[in-house]
C-alpha cells in the first residue's frame, strides 16, 4: 500500500505539541480591547498589539462607516490597474507628513513590505547585513534575494562596524551594502542603537532600512517612530518600514522616504503590485488614527504611564524581564512547557497572556510576552500583577 504523501503533516504537528512548541488558537468574541471576551471568559487583554487602544475608538469606526457608503466595501482591483482611490493616496500624502518624510507608500501588510521590497533593494553584488534577532518577515525577504549575506551581533554596533570594515575587503567590491535592523524588538522590547548604527554605516556609503513596526505611535515625538526617537532624517535613515495593525489598530504595511524610494518600490515590489488593494475603510480607519496620533497626544503618555507601572511591578516581585525598554514587557519563564502552563493558568485567573517558543525565541528562553496598552486602567493592571504574582509562586517563577 502507497503510504500518504501528506502523513508528515499530522507527525511533525504531533511532535510539536509534544515538545509543546505548538500554538493552540483561543477566540477573541468581540472587539480588542482592555477587558476583552476570549472564549467565553472576560479577560484583561496583555498580548494585544494594540498599543494606544485605537482598534475600536469610534473615530475609527465612524471613519470606516463613513468610507463604506462613500467608497464600499473594496476597490476592486490592484492600485496599479483600477483600485488605486483617492483615500490611498490620501493616506499616503498624511502619513508622510506624520512621519517627515518626502513620501510614503501603503502595502497590505507589514510583512508584505519586508518580502516585497527588500528582494528589489539588493540583489547579485551586493550584501545585505542584518541583526541577528530581526523579524521573520525581514529574514524571509532577504531569502528571497541573490544578495550575499551577514549578521551582526544583536544591537551591536561596534560588531557592525566589524562587518563592514570586513565587506570593504570583498573582491570584486560589492556595488552597494544594505543594513537592516528592526527598530524595536518584539521579542525582548529593546531598542535598535539606530543613531550609532547610521554613524557606522554612513562612511560606508550603506543603505539603512529599519522596521519600525513596534515603534511608531509608541517612540518619538508624538508617536512618530524611530528615526524620530534619535532625531535623524529620512537622509540618514532611508527606508523606514511599519505597520498599521499595531498601535494605529487598522492593518497594513507601509515604507516611508524618499519621493524616488516610494516611486521604485510601487514599481518593484510584486507584493504591492499584485495584491488588491485595501478596502475603502480599511483606508479611511487609517487616516482617522493618524487624525488621532496628531491631535490626542494623550494615549501615547498613557502607554508609557502604564508600561512605566506595570513593569516596575514585575521587576518588583522579582520576575526576569530581559532587556525591556518599550511596552513589550516579556516575563522569561524558560521551558516551553512551563511558559504554556504559566498561560494557561493566568487565563484561569482572568489574564489573557501568551506563551512565546522556540522557534520564535531562543530554546530554553520560553516567555509570556505581555505588551501595555493605554487604554488599561490601574483597577486592571493591579488585578493583572496579583494574578502574575499569584501564578508566579505556584509555578516556582518567582
Amino acid at each position: 500500500m502507497t503510504r500518504d504523501p501528506t502523513a508528515f503533516l499530522k507527525e511533525e504537528y504531533e511532535e510539536l505539541v509534544k515538545q509543546a512548541l505548538d500554538w493552540r488558537l483561543r477566540e477573541l468574541q468581540g472587539p480588542s480591547s482592555p477587558r476583552a471576551m476570549v472564549d467565553g471568559k472576560e479577560v484583561i487583554m496583555l498580548c494585544s498589539n494594540n498599543y494606544l487602544g485605537l482598534s475600536n475608538h469610534p473615530k475609527l469606526k465612524q471613519a470606516a462607516i463613513n468610507a463604506i457608503k462613500t467608497h464600499g466595501v473594496g476597490s476592486g482591483s490592484v492600485r496599479p490597474i483600477a483600485g488605486n482611490m483617492d483615500l490611498h493616496e490620501e493616506l499616503e500624502r498624511r502619513l508622510a507628513k506624520f512621519k517627515g518624510a518626502e513620501a510614503s507608500l501603503v502595502y497590505q501588510t507589514g510583512f508584505a513590505a519586508n518580502a516585497g521590497l527588500i528582494p528589489q533593494m539588493a540583489g547579485k553584488g551586493d550584501l545585505i547585513i542584518s541583526d541577528e534577532l530581526n523579524h521573520g518577515s525581514i529574514i524571509d525577504g532577504v531569502r528571497l534575494t541573490r544578495a550575499e549575506r551577514a549578521i551582526f551581533k544583536h544591537a551591536d554596533a561596534p560588531d557592525l562596524n566589524r562587518v563592514l570594515n570586513e565587506a570593504k575587503k570583498h573582491k570584486p567590491k560589492y556595488r552597494r551594502i544594505l543594513v537592516i535592523t528592526d527598530g524595536v524588538f518584539s521579542m525582548d522590547g529593546d531598542i535598535a542603537p539606530l543613531d550609532q548604527i547610521v554613524k557606522i554605516a554612513k562612511p560606508h556609503g550603506a543603505i539603512v532600512y529599519v522596521d519600525d513596526a513596534h515603534g511608531e505611535a509608541v517612540l518619538g515625538e508624538g508617536g512618530r517612530g524611530i528615526v524620530s526617537h534619535f532625531n535623524l532624517s529620512h537622509k540618514d535613515v532611508h527606508v523606514e518600514m511599519g505597520t498599521f495593525s499595531k498601535a494605529f489598530g487598522v492593518v497594513g504595511g507601509h515604507v516611508s522616504g524618499s519621493e524616488w524610494l516610494r516611486k521604485y518600490a510601487l514599481n518593484k515590489s510584486r507584493t504591492w503590485l499584485l495584491s488588491g488593494s485595501h478596502p475603502p475603510p480599511v483606508a479611511a480607519a487609517c487616516i482617522a488614527a493618524i487624525d488621532i496620533l496628531e491631535n490626542e497626544p494623550q494615549h501615547v503618555k498613557n502607554l508609557w504611564k502604564n508600561t512605566d507601572y506595570f513593569k516596575k511591578a514585575l521587576n518588583d516581585l522579582g520576575f526576569n524581564t530581559g532587556m525591556s525598554e518599550t511596552p513589550i514587557t516579556p516575563v522569561i519563564i524558560g521551558e516551553s512547557d512551563q511558559a504554556q502552563k504559566f498561560s494557561v493558568r493566568l487565563y484561569e485567573e482572568g489574564v489573557f497572556a501568551l506563551p512565546i517558543v522556540y522557534p520564535m525565541v531562543a530554546r530554553d528562553t520560553a516567555r509570556i510576552r505581555t505588551i501595555m496598552n493605554a487604554a488599561l486602567k490601574m483597577e486592571d493592571l493591579n488585578d493583572a500583577i496579583t494574578a502574575f504574582d499569584k501564578v508566579g509562586k505556584e509555578l516556582n517563577v518567582t
